[in-house]
Formats: structure tokens, C-alpha cells, sequence
């Protein structure tokens, strides 16, 4: 047994969380460990490319189509592991709170439901990332989306 599941464990026994918190942080210690399993120096079940260590998000204005040369520029570089912390603290979220949040996000437009988010789901975009390239170009600017 891991560190981490004696702590969760132990939380539990001290009434800090419910049963069902306790279940989400375990299933994602199990999930982490899963995908750092190696053999060989390799992980499993991985391919052999370098895991993204960033999200980026560049927009620059078009100089080939006139564009002014004091436009606003944006670059924004946010670590992967910033989004796997993020949805890591989602299973702290107390459930009756989910209610909250999805109403809040309806309220703005956006038809979510926080109960479906799941670690593995998290992987399988990331690693779908790492393949995706994302280039616009308008008019006025050129943006590019892509994983580093």
C-alpha cells in the first residue's frame, strides 16, 4: 500500500472525508500509479513519444495582410501539470456542491456536468494533444494551438 492510500485512509477513519471522496482519491492514486508503471525503462501501454510538458496558445497579428505592428500579441504557455492538479482537486469537491457548480455553469452557457470528469479521461485528451497542431489564419492575426 502507497503512502498516498494510507494518508486517504487514514483521513477517512478521522471523518476529514466521505466514503465516496476517499473512493475518487484512491482511484486516482491507482490511475497514477498505472501510468507510471515501467518495464524496461518504458512505460507501459505508452507509445514512444515525449509526454507534453505545455498547452500553448499564440496569437500574432498577420503581417502579410497589413496588420498593425502594435496589435496585441498573446502567448500563453500553461504546464500539463497544472490541468492534471486541477482535475485532481476536483474529486475534493464535496458532492452536494456539484449541484452548484453545474447550475452555475449552465447560468454561463455551458452544459457540463462536473460528475462526468474522470482522471482517465484527462489522460486520453493529453495524449491526444500531443498529435494535435492547430493553425488560423484571419485576416488580422494568426493563432496556433498546439502541446509542447
Amino acid at each position: 500500500m502507497s503512502e498516498n492510500q494510507k494518508r486517504i485512509l487514514d483521513m477517512l477513519a478521522e471523518k476529514k472525508i466521505t466514503v465516496d471522496e476517499a473512493q475518487r482519491l484512491l482511484s486516482l492514486v491507482d490511475s497514477e500509479r498505472d501510468t507510471e508503471t515501467k518495464i524496461d525503462g518504458d512505460t507501459v501501454g505508452k507509445k514512444n513519444k515525449p509526454n507534453p510538458k505545455y498547452l500553448r496558445v499564440v496569437v500574432q497579428p498577420n503581417a502579410e495582410n497589413g496588420s498593425r505592428s502594435d496589435a496585441d500579441k498573446v502567448n500563453i504557455r500553461v504546464p500539463i501539470t497544472l490541468i492534471r492538479a486541477g482535475m485532481k482537486l476536483t474529486s475534493l469537491i464535496p458532492p452536494h456542491a456539484y449541484d452548484q457548480v453545474n447550475e452555475a455553469l449552465r447560468e454561463k452557457g455551458i452544459d457540463f456536468d462536473l460528475r462526468n470528469l474522470k482522471t482517465e479521461d484527462l489522460e486520453e485528451l493529453l495524449d491526444a494533444l500531443s498529435d494535435l497542431e492547430v493553425d488560423v489564419e484571419s485576416g488580422k492575426e494568426k493563432v496556433r494551438v498546439y502541446v509542447e
